[in-house]
């Protein structure tokens, strides 16, 4: 079994072989007393007495032929009468005589048959008996030398087991004073590599602290002579990229949450392909708003299907990485955003990751403010991580400290319905792996002969039910998306 002791397992097995051995014992002394000796036999029966057939046949008539002679003498009326009187009665007896010794004759040869048979049959019988009993006996005796053999083969395997344990002894002692000089030597590289990782993470911060800092450099030395007038000489129409121009306090800032993305939400290559189910629910858009747009991965999907798109996000390094690949992007706040657009304007909006960073009171306005945006059967999509799953919560919203506020799904959903929206639905995305999953029970088959415990199936039972329902509770899916229609 999966992580058992050796001690563990050693224990085990001899028990199983207790076990066994009484097993075996209690069957053997059954099977000693079930056999059987061999059965008193009946003698055959004497042979077919026909001694006396030959009288039979020469007797059995009674009566002369025919009548005997009668006239009108007194001898021959008195012999009519007498014949009238006892001639019926002596001639029933005479056709009574021929029947049975008819039926005498052509017995004799069946009865001698059927005596021969059961004297055959008799001595056949006695014979598997006999045979039975000599088996049974041998089998007693075959089974009891298998008791001895196989203890004969333990001794054997138990005098190898001893040599082999011996030079185990030895073999072990050389490997664990190799093992203790890799363990060292392990602990040394590991400090080795993560001091490289380290080293990387930083290195990477500060290279695109340095691309950030470079590009506010050329910005500055763009600037012209009255820069310093105040900010409305200047001010373009709302929704245009000047409107959102960050400050360089703002941009340096975001440059931290730009590596915080790279290394806890994944590659741009790894959210594309998460991303790619969204882009046909907006084929044929146009005006399409990417709230939240990021690195800009879901940006170059809609570029890729000619959906023509833009985004917004409110972190200035994300939205240079997105011009810098020559996509259209904004800086601003989302609610401030979208109020500055013209009702009806956009053709389609989705929110990746977005909406768990506002607070309830904004999330309301935003929500709103979208369902006025939008023109009518345009699409909606909110994604965010799904709160109710535990290992979304714990290992997702909770490590990123710019989240405001976990939403449940039926939360998001009523959210967006209140605000008017249509065909409103849940779709659940990113399931947990089932590795991560609590496992079932499984009992190993009762050993043969034996019945298996009740009581550890109801325990297998009721664990498994338990795991079922927290694998419905807390590990479910990791993200889930609100899809709606205006």
């Amino acid at each position: 079994m999966a992580g058992e002791t050796l001690e563990a397992l050693l224990s085990r097995l001899e028990r199983e072989r207790q076990q066994a051995d009484t097993r075996y014992n209690t069957a053997l002394t059954a099977l000693d007393r079930a056999v059987q000796g061999r059965p008193p036999m009946p003698d055959p029966p004497p042979p077919y007495d026909n001694a006396k057939l030959a009288e039979v046949n020469a007797s059995w008539d009674i009566l002369p032929a025919g009548p005997p002679p009668i006239d009108r003498s007194l001898k021959g009326r008195l012999r009519g009468f007498i014949w009238r009187l006892v001639g019926p009665s002596l001639d029933r007896q005479k056709q009574f005589n021929a029947a049975l010794v008819d039926h005498l004759n052509r017995n004799v040869a069946a009865h001698r048959e059927a005596q021969k048979a059961i004297t055959t049959a008799i001595e056949v019988i006695r014979q598997q008996a006999e045979g039975l009993a000599q088996f049974e006996g041998h089998l007693i005796q075959y089974l009891q030398t298998v008791t001895l053999y196989v203890d004969t083969k333990d001794r054997a395997v138990g005098g190898q087991a001893q040599i082999m344990n011996s030079a185990l002894g030895a073999l072990t002692d050389d490997w664990l004073k190799r093992w203790e000089s890799l363990s060292a030597k392990e602990r040394r590289f590991q400090t080795h590599v993560d001091s490289i990782a380290d080293i990387r993470a930083t290195a990477a911060l500060a290279q695109q602290t340095a691309v950030s800092l470079k590009g506010q450099i050329e910005k500055l030395l763009r600037e012209p002579a009255h820069a310093g007038e105040p900010e409305s000489s200047n001010a373009r129409q709302p929704g245009s990229q000047e409107a959102w121009k960050p400050g360089s306090q703002e941009n340096l800032d975001s440059i931290a949450y730009v590596g915080f993305e790279d290394q806890f939400r994944g590659s741009p290559d790894e959210i594309r392909r998460r991303l790619a189910d969204y882009v046909p629910r907006f084929a044929g858009s146009r005006d399409v708003l990417d709230v939240g747009c990021g690195r800009g991965e879901l940006l170059d999907l809609f570029r890729e299907h000619r959906i023509d798109a833009r985004g917004v996000d409110s972190n200035a390094a994300m939205v240079d990485a997105c011009r810098a690949r020559g996509l259209q992007a904004d800086q601003g706040d989302a609610l401030g955003y979208l109020q500055s657009l013209p009702d009806g304007s956009l053709g389609g909006l989705i929110a990746i990751q977005v909406v768990e960073h506002l607070d309830p009171g904004y999330l309301l306005r935003f929500v709103e403010a979208a369902f006025h945006k939008l023109r009518p059967g345009a699409p909606l999509v909110f994604e965010t991580i799904n709160a109710a799953c535990w290992v979304a919560f714990f290992e997702s919203y909770i490590r990123d400290i710019t989240h405001r506020w976990p939403l449940h799904p039926d939360t998001l959903r009523y959210l967006v319905q209140a605000s008017g929206f249509s065909s409103v639905e849940i779709e659940f995305r990113s399931p947990v792996p089932y590795s991560d999953k609590l496992e079932r029970v499984s009992l190993p088959p009762p050993e043969p002969g034996t019945v298996r415990n009740d009581t550890l199936t109801e325990i297998a039972e009721a664990l498994n039910a338990h795991a079922e329902k927290l694998n419905a509770r807390l590990f479910t899916y990791l993200d889930y998306a609100v899809v709606a229609r205006r």
